[in-house]
């Protein structure tokens, strides 16, 4: 059967074009065609078929810039690394990915060693993204590997404010915490437990807030081994993909910006100052996608709430910018002292009055007028602002 695609058949099992002469099966009255005899047995052993060509295993993450340098999508299987400087707002591109994913139905799981619950929760609600009803309902998780750090945590929640302490008992049931973040085992088990949860197999995002905070927790050995085994179990396990951020610090060729080998994906978010002068504008692109076509071109783009990351092309804005400004001076309407064929010049409409402040029997005109007997710099200006308006 063909699937639409001009001179191509596809198996009617697993979508595949066929690369031999296909398999036959006849079924009440229909023929249908196989690209093998394995893809014939599971139809008769299965109750449903795959209605696209490998669907599950790659999606949109929903992301403008990212949708459009990923034309074919992005591989489930993937783990990702976010790599950006400081400033630019990683942690709004994370919020985004996970948002996109619950609008798609999906569930989403947030791994925080940075901030805690709430504060997570926070960068959703500062985009306008209520993320609630998807904690309640336990379509959103959160992996707590920061609240280690706090020594008392009654005290902590004490200290909240009325809103927090909402946020706090809304999201707590949701918040799996980890006791000691720099046990591997205890951080892989935990996260385990989150995907269990939620059943994610072929649904759903992970993202990791912070590699770079991981590496300070334990010996750049574990840290190694904890990017490998999360790899392997949940993206080539589960087909789950991974989002980790990676922002540089100081020494920017160690852990983890030395994984270039091992990701399969790499976005690459800088501070640009050499574009609009005496501006930092905020760039994306994609260095690297394993499996599929990617189009690694930087990207300006600024986030604002309801919408998330806005692509925009600073040439075209400086442009547009300029001719707004023109268009709102008419012609002819320059000032004198902008007019470089006359210059500013005395204004003939004043006379000699104009070159000079008194009058030529020695009395200031403002003083005999008004007879107050005004100091020298307000008769400059009484007499600067009248030859103005003559």
């Amino acid at each position: 059967m063909s699937d639409g695609f001009e001179g191509t058949q596809r198996c009617d099992f697993c979508r595949l074009p066929h690369a031999v002469d296909p398999v036959e099966l006849e079924y009440d009255g229909a023929t249908y065609e196989f690209c093998s005899a394995a893809c014939r047995r599971a139809m008769r052993e299965s109750d449903r078929v795959f209605t696209e060509y490998h669907g599950h295993r790659r999606f949109a993450p929903g992301v403008s810039a990212l949708d459009a340098s990923l034309p074919e999508g992005l591989p489930r299987n993937s783990f990702v690394m976010l790599t950006g400087q400081a400033g630019t707002r990683v942690e709004a591109l994370h919020a985004e990915l996970v948002w996109r994913t619950l609008r798609r139905d999906e569930p989403a799981v947030v791994v925080t060693f940075q901030e805690p619950p709430t504060s997570i929760v926070e960068s959703f609600l500062t985009m306008e993204w209520n993320v609630l009803p998807y904690l309640e309902s336990g379509q959103l998780r959160i992996l707590d590997c920061f609240t280690y750090r706090v020594g008392d945590r009654d005290r902590m929640h004490d200290r909240m404010s009325a809103w927090n302490q909402h946020l706090h008992r809304v999201t707590e049931p949701a918040t799996e915490t980890v006791r000691d973040p720099s046990d591997m085992s205890e951080l892989a088990n935990k996260l385990d437990n989150c995907l269990e949860a939620e059943s994610m197999v072929d649904t759903g995002v992970v993202v990791l807030d912070s590699l770079t905070e991981l590496g300070t927790l334990v010996q750049p050995v574990q840290a190694y081994d904890f990017v490998k085994d999360v790899r392997a179990d949940v993206c080539k396990g589960r087909f789950v993909p991974v989002f980790a951020g990676a922002t540089f610090s100081g020494e920017n060729g160690g852990f983890p910006h030395d994984l270039d080998y091992l990701v399969d994906g790499i976005v690459d978010l800088e501070l640009n100052g050499g574009i609009v002068d005496d501006t930092l504008l905020r760039r994306v692109r994609i260095r690297k996608m394993s499996g599929v076509l990617t189009i690694s071109e930087w990207t300006a783009f600024e986030y604002t709430s309801g919408t998330g990351l806005v692509p925009f092309d600073p040439g075209e804005e400086m442009t547009a910018s300029n001719e707004d400004a023109d268009g709102d001076r008419p012609d002819g309407d320059r000032p004198a002292a902008e007019d470089p064929s006359t210059g500013p010049g005395p204004d003939p409409a004043a006379g000699d009055a104009a070159s000079s402040p008194a009058s030529g029997d020695g009395t200031r005109e403002a003083d005999a007028d008004d007879g107050t007997g005004s100091d020298d710099t307000g008769d400059v200006a009484d007499d600067d602002a009248g030859t103005d308006r003559g």
